[in-house]
């Protein structure tokens, strides 16, 4: 692949990245399922490319998705870049190892990061004293499902790139 079909393919899942983003900043926050549950929609994008591409690109894309991430939502600390990262190359390796490259590998990682942040969440907030375990679990566990009901969006949006952009046809 030229240097210039790489660049081709990296614009074509940035501008893939953009309606995602933008259902996941301004179009879903409005309507909170329940009243206050909103899903992730970032993490599925990661997951989806990472399934896709392989460990190496999912580690690029996972940091570059983190790096959105933290520059657009208010209260970040830069771990998203990081822990995105780090997924991105998880899923990626476990999608080209273990798993197939196909929507029930990226279904069960993107439930793997949803979960996995989720977790640190809820840690993060029963170390400093945020709220009680029985609380962060009722915002937790539909947020979980929630995000992930969402991933065959998702999966089909960059499935659709990656087809496009030079990627082998997936059945």
């Amino acid at each position: 692949m030229t240097r210039r079909d790489l660049i081709h393919k990296w614009l074509a899942y940035a501008l893939g990245l953009l309606p995602v983003w933008l259902l996941d900043a301004y179009i879903l926050p409005r309507v909170p399922l329940w009243g206050t549950v909103v899903p992730m929609l970032l993490p599925l994008a990661a997951a989806a490319v990472a399934v896709l591409e392989g460990a190496y690109a999912g580690t690029g894309f996972g940091m570059a998705v983190g790096l959105l991430w933290e520059l657009a939502y208010p209260g970040g600390f830069g771990g998203q870049v990081f822990f995105l990262a780090l997924a991105g190359m998880a899923m990626g390796a476990v999608s080209q190892y273990a798993l197939s490259q196909s929507f029930p590998g990226c279904l069960i990682c993107s439930a793997g990061v949803l979960g996995l942040l989720d977790i640190l969440r809820v840690g993060r907030m029963l170390f400093i004293n945020g709220a009680d375990l029985p609380d962060l679990l009722q915002v937790a566990i539909p947020e979980f499902c929630w995000s992930l009901a969402w991933t065959p969006l998702v999966w089909l949006l960059f499935r659709s790139v990656y087809n496009r952009v030079g990627g082998t046809k997936l059945a």
